[in-house]
């Protein structure tokens, strides 16, 4: 017999929402309302309500919401968030760090610099969850997270908790292959040792290259769009501009005059003008070039 979720509300007291608004739960600012919205403060918890709801109900894990376009319709199902317990970092050894996977990429970045660890450089500038990073194999500056990882703790929809190592995970560029069904919990990874304040240094050179390039404090999602590995020599900023004029809009999405890989809302845009903007300019670039770019942020419907 299906588990009406309503009825879970006095077990879980404060952490499940029915009729939940995710508009202020991503960084573009739009979206409707979910079916329900749980709170995950431990895996204890996490388990035992996966249990309640036996694998009938379509589920989708928030992250920091930087790189997800939520519907304004309502989602028929549950989104989790992770806090409290998946949300600690710590040393295994003088080179092997564990984040759980509510850690943000920020995060785990100056936690390894504080630790003299190098390798972790770029992830002062990827905005999101070291979940959300492993899921799409986040990178930026000729590094991805594939690069430091060694091994991801996950729980299947049964509430099973299972170890993957790294050599048995495809990862692609912006992809991991792993199922939409896993719920990550966290993740080691490996550095090595290196000075602090080059670290520091780096870092400052990073990110001084990001905001030169990016456009920061707005509701944007960062990019947009993959790159089209193996179909062009060209960046998808490159494609977009051959083939698109820069001032098209949609509503209030429009395309950032900074870099025109990353959409913004320019106020109230809705679900509907941003998806238009979306199929809008992989269409053009299609016409245009014959290449068919696929969107890197996640589009919730």
């Amino acid at each position: 017999m299906k588990t009406d979720l309503k009825d879970l509300i006095p077990e879980f007291s404060n952490n499940l929402k029915l009729d939940y608004d995710l508009k202020k739960k991503n960084w573009f600012n739009i979206g409707g309302k979910t079916k329900a919205f749980y709170k995950a403060d431990s895996l204890k918890e996490l388990i035992k309500f996966l249990k309640k709801i036996q694998n009938k109900e379509k589920i989708f894990v928030l992250g920091a919401g930087s790189n997800t376009l939520i519907t304004d319709k309502q989602f028929n199902g549950v989104v989790i968030k992770l806090t409290n317990n998946f949300n600690n970092i710590s040393l295994l050894n003088e080179d092997i760090v564990i984040a759980g996977s509510a850690v943000t990429d920020k995060s785990l970045s100056e936690f390894a610099m504080e630790n003299s660890l190098g390798g972790f450089e770029f992830l002062s500038c990827i905005p999101g969850t070291i979940g959300g990073g492993i899921k799409m194999n986040a990178g930026c500056f000729k590094r991805e997270f594939k690069d430091i990882l060694i091994s991801i703790q996950v729980l299947n929809k049964s509430g099973q908790v299972i170890t993957i190592p790294t050599k048995d995970i495809n990862f692609k560029y912006r992809d991991s292959g792993l199922s939409d069904d896993l719920i990550f919990l966290s993740a080691s990874f490996k550095g090595f040792k290196k000075d602090k304040d080059i670290i520091k240094h780096e870092i400052q050179l990073l990110k001084e290259k990001k905001e030169k390039a990016q456009p920061t404090k707005i509701k944007t999602s960062g990019s947009t769009f993959k790159n089209p590995v193996g179909q062009s020599d060209k960046k998808v900023w490159q494609l977009i501009k051959e083939s698109v004029s820069l001032k098209k809009s949609f509503g209030d999405a429009c395309i950032s005059e900074k870099h025109c890989n990353f959409f913004v809302n320019k106020g109230n845009a809705k679900f509907e003008d941003m998806k238009n903007l979306i199929d809008f300019v992989s269409d053009s670039v299609f016409k245009k070039t014959g290449i068919k770019i696929e969107t890197e942020i996640k589009i919730l419907e």
